[in-house]
């Protein structure tokens, strides 16, 4: 098929597009590399089936494609909240273009939501039919409230124009290529141990995260993608569930016993220094996989041990080039 990936470039995004090409896909890539990288895609860009697009989905793109993955938009704090209102439209006036495109040319269009939509829950596991705890003024609202409204047209133009829709919420995912800047915890603590600098845990670490390995959510993705009975919207997230503070102690232990990286002096992790907790922080995040269990015959398989060494590796290799 010819397949368009909105946000390829990206860390999910770039690894979604290397197993559909894996798969014999004709992949347009298309970004504006506001988070995205051409670090991320620069191995598929001699070949042939793979073609590079630089433009911003909130914009109107005319292209003949069988399937889109809508994946363009910032996803951690630092960089949706540098530009709000960008970010809400990338969200809202993005998708609506996406919408069109795949109205038009009658392309099956997967949407990728987010566990956010759950504001700061008030039960866990979270499932599909909780509508969440959310503030629509707050802080993180441009990316949360985007996507909620992301659903919301996915499901009206569904209703109304029988465009072939698939929703996922996508939970914490880690894994090679997140930015060295992306601000969330994975990245943050294993760069921050790999300096050998103080980890940072903001509130008192007693709040929860699922940790995803890129390679287990993109199958999952694929799988929704492509079973015909079923639109969502879908979790997609490991169930282990771990505290702030237990996952900094993975982290130190897992680092602490490494060389260190040049030019920094310190090896492994130094101590943990706590700051206030943000606004809106959510206080828990555990997905209910049942849904995917029985209608994708999806779970995650990548134990963390596992990921986690895949990508301390990844980012100790890239803090040696800059270094």
């Amino acid at each position: 098929m010819r397949i368009l990936v909105t946000g390829g470039a990206g860390f999910i995004g770039s690894h979604l597009c290397e197993r559909l090409l894996n798969e014999g896909h004709d992949v347009l890539c298309l970004d504006n590399f506001f988070t995205g990288s051409k670090d991320n895609i620069i191995h598929l860009m001699d070949n042939h089936r793979f073609e590079l697009i630089r433009h911003d989905i909130t914009q109107p793109m005319l292209l003949e494609v069988d399937q889109i993955y809508n994946l363009a938009c910032p996803a951690s704090p630092v960089h949706y909240q540098y530009n709000p209102v960008k970010t809400t439209k990338t969200s809202v006036v993005g998708t609506i273009n996406m919408l069109g495109l795949a109205k038009r040319v009658r392309a099956r269009i997967l949407q990728a939501s987010t566990s956010e939509v759950y504001g700061d829950p008030k039960v866990s596991p979270q499932k599909e039919d909780y509508w969440g705890n959310v503030n629509c003024i707050g802080i993180r609202s441009c990316y949360d409230e985007g996507k909620r409204v992301a659903e919301t047209l996915m499901m009206d133009y569904y209703r109304q124009n029988k465009v072939d829709i698939r929703i996922v919420r996508i939970f914490n995912t880690y894994g090679p290529r997140m930015a060295l800047n992306d601000g969330r915890v994975v990245s943050n603590f294993i760069v921050q141990a790999l300096k050998g600098q103080p980890i940072t845990i903001y509130g008192n670490g007693s709040q929860t995260r699922s940790f995803c390995y890129v390679s287990d959510l993109v199958e999952g993705m694929v799988r929704m993608m492509n079973q015909d009975k079923f639109i969502g919207p879908v979790n997609l997230g490991n169930p282990d569930e771990y505290t702030i503070l237990e996952f900094a102690k993975k982290i130190k232990k897992f680092i602490g016993a490494t060389p260190p990286i040049p030019p920094f002096k310190k090896g492994g992790a130094g101590g943990v220094v706590f700051k206030p907790l943000p606004q809106d922080d959510p206080m828990q995040r555990r997905p209910d996989i049942t849904l995917a269990r029985k209608k994708l015959k999806w779970e995650p398989r990548v134990s963390l041990e596992k990921g986690l060494a895949e990508t301390v590796g990844y980012f100790r290799r890239r803090l040696e080039v800059r270094g």
